[in-house]
């Protein structure tokens, strides 16, 4: 890929891609504040600013190098909010929530991206100038969002739908399934690497993108 075809396609993925993982975390952040852990919010994360949020790797190195290689999709992430779940008024249910608050973020992004995509491809023909990269963003949008929607609800800890099973599982599942934490970053990697996410999710993530594309029309 030459570089001003890496240049063009950072411009229309920066900032979807940033979107999508500050808004994530400050998610989280917000739901865990609303249910009594002040933690995110006074270490400043409790904030927008993409600034407290960005992380050198996951949110500037892997989606560049993604996009570099031309991979078929972009993923990313953000420095994790801060939670502390001993101070949530009920920490086992609560946890669910605050869990859930990240990839319920992501795909109200895809349908608001949805809906934007709609009136770009609606727009008239002489703003195509504005309409063409806006419905390209939004696009990228839909795919980055979905693919966080549905990547975070993977059942396995440090991921959100790991502590939402954790939440809802009998205290005995919960709690060995609670201790695959150390070792599921690295679970993860293997699995990425064994192309088993690839070959199960995938087809759910370009499909419900596909979809709501679709629904564009």
């Amino acid at each position: 890929m030459d570089i001003a075809a890496i240049l063009h396609n950072i411009s229309i993925w920066a900032l979807p891609v940033l979107l999508a993982i500050v808004l994530h975390e400050y998610a989280h952040g917000w739901v865990a504040n609303k249910l009594g852990d002040d933690t995110a919010r006074w270490m400043g994360r409790l904030t927008l600013n993409p600034i407290s949020h960005i992380d050198p790797i996951g949110t500037i190195l892997i989606p560049v190098a993604l996009l570099i290689v031309g991979a078929p999709f972009l993923f990313g992430y953000a420095k994790p909010v801060p939670i502390n779940f001993n101070k949530l008024r009920n920490p086992k249910r609560d946890m669910v929530w605050v869990a859930l608050a990240g990839p319920l973020t992501n795909l109200a992004l895809a349908l608001i991206s949805t809906l934007i995509l709609w009136i770009a491809f609606h727009m008239p023909d002489g703003s195509r100038w504005f309409s063409e990269p806006l419905a390209m963003m939004c696009q990228a949008s839909i795919l980055i969002n979905v693919v966080l929607f549905i990547f975070n609800l993977i059942p396995l800890p440090p991921l959100d739908g790991g502590r939402v099973a954790v939440g809802l599982l009998p205290g005995p599942w919960a709690y060995q399934l609670s201790r695959l934490e150390p070792y599921g970053f690295f679970i993860i990697i293997g699995l990425l690497m064994l192309g088993v996410f690839q070959t199960v999710l995938g087809p759910i993530i370009f499909g419900l993108s596909k979809a709501l594309v679709t629904l564009a029309l």
